[in-house]
C-alpha cells in the first residue's frame, strides 16, 4: 500500500520565489491543491465542453497519437519480450483526434486514444495567455496531455515537473530515485516515448523481478483532480493512471537549480563509456573521487584552503563553468 505524498493548499502560494523556496528548494513530490482552479480550461466541465473550449485555439499542428487496441485496456507498453509495442502510433492534428477521443467514449469496444507532450505555443497558441502560470519564469512553456482512460508506464524525468490536471483524474505513483535498481529499467534507446520504464512496475508479481518487492515498500501516491497539481523533482519515477473515461494535463518541465546549459544526464552518458566496463577496483577509486570532488559528502574539497585558492574549484558563476566546459571540450576533441 502507497503511503500519500505530502500535500499542501496551492493557492497559497502567490509569487515565483515563494515557490522555489517553499516547494523547488526540497526537492521533494509535494501535491498543490487547487493550484490551477481558477484557469478556464480546469472549469469547463464534460469531455465535449473540454473538446469545444481547446478548438476556440485552432486545429493544432500534426502530432503523434497512441491509439491502442480495446485489450490493452489504454496501458500502453512494448510488445511480447520488448519487441515493438502494443499500440500503433498515428498522425493526427490535435482537433481530430480530440473529436475522436470525445466519440470513442460512447464505444467500449472501440481503441484508446491518447496524445501527449504538445506545445501549447504551437499547438494551442493562445492558450497560455488564458492559463498563465506566474509561478515559473516565461520562458519555462508548457505541454498538454490529452486522452482516454490510461497508464504510463513508470518511468522519470531529468528536469523539474510541475503536472496541473485539467480534466478527469489522476493518479501518480512515485519511486524515489534511489529505487532504480529495484525498478528493473528497459532499454535506454528503445523506449516508448523518449525515457526508459520500469518492467517491474508493469510487471510487479513477476518472479524475475525480486528486488523490485523491496521498492514496493517505498512507493508514494498521490490522486489528483482539476484545478490540482503535483511537483515532482527530477528523477523521480512515476507512474501515471488517468482514471476517468477523458482526462487532460498541462505540465511544464525546467532545470530548476542549472548553472549553464548542460545537462546531467550528459555526465551519465559519458561516465558510462569511461566507466561502465573497467575493473571493479578502478571504478570504485573513481568513486571515491566522484564523492569527493563532484557529490562532496565530506564538504567542499578545498575547504582547508583560503577560498582564493580554490582557482577552477571556486564558485561556478564566477566564470568557472566556462572555464571547466572548454577544458572538457578540448578534451573531448582529444586536445
Amino acid at each position: 500500500m502507497a503511503s500519500p505524498v505530502d500535500e499542501r493548499d496551492g493557492r497559497d502560494i502567490i509569487s515565483r520565489g515563494q515557490f522555489q523556496r517553499e516547494v523547488v528548494d526540497a526537492c521533494r513530490p509535494l501535491v498543490l491543491r487547487g493550484l490551477v482552479a481558477h484557469w478556464p480550461v480546469a472549469r469547463t466541465g464534460g469531455p465535449a465542453a473540454l473538446r469545444d473550449y481547446l478548438a476556440r485555439f485552432g486545429p493544432g499542428a500534426a502530432m503523434e497519437t497512441f491509439v491502442g487496441p480495446p485489450g490493452i485496456g489504454g496501458r500502453y507498453f512494448y510488445g511480447a519480450d520488448l519487441q515493438g509495442f502494443n499500440f500503433e502510433r498515428r498522425t493526427l492534428r490535435l482537433g481530430e483526434a480530440l473529436d475522436l477521443m470525445v466519440r470513442g467514449l460512447d464505444d467500449a469496444a472501440g481503441p484508446t486514444l491518447y496524445a501527449g507532450s504538445l506545445t501549447l505555443d504551437a499547438h494551442l497558441p493562445g492558450f497560455a495567455d488564458e492559463n498563465p502560470m506566474p509561478l515559473l519564469a516565461p520562458d519555462i512553456h508548457g505541454r498538454i496531455w490529452l486522452g482516454h482512460a490510461s497508464t504510463v508506464a513508470t518511468h522519470y524525468d531529468a528536469f523539474e515537473n510541475l503536472a496541473c490536471v485539467v480534466a478527469g483524474r489522476r493518479r501518480f505513483t512515485l519511486y524515489p530515485p534511489a529505487a532504480v535498481a529495484g525498478l528493473y529499467v528497459g532499454p535506454i534507446d528503445n523506449t516508448l516515448s523518449g525515457q526508459p520504464v520500469s518492467l517491474a512496475a508493469s510487471d510487479p508479481d513477476n518472479p524475475a523481478y525480486p528486488r523490485f518487492q523491496a521498492v514496493r515498500a517505498q512507493a508514494l501516491a498521490a490522486d489528483l483532480g482539476p484545478g490540482d497539481a503535483l511537483f515532482l523533482p527530477k528523477l523521480w519515477w512515476h507512474q501515471v493512471e488517468a482514471t476517468a473515461p477523458f482526462n487532460g494535463l498541462v505540465n511544464y518541465w525546467w532545470d530548476a537549480f542549472a548553472a549553464g546549459p548542460d545537462a546531467p544526464f550528459t555526465s551519465l552518458l559519458l561516465a558510462m563509456i569511461t566507466m561502465a566496463e573497467r575493473p571493479e577496483a578502478e571504478r570504485q577509486a573513481w568513486r571515491a573521487f566522484f564523492d569527493h570532488y563532484v557529490f562532496r559528502d565530506q564538504g567542499h574539497p578545498l575547504a582547508h584552503l583560503p577560498e582564493e585558492k580554490h582557482g577552477v574549484m571556486g564558485p561556478l558563476k564566477a566564470g568557472n563553468y566556462g572555464r571547466i566546459r572548454a577544458r572538457v571540450m578540448q578534451l573531448l576533441r582529444g586536445g
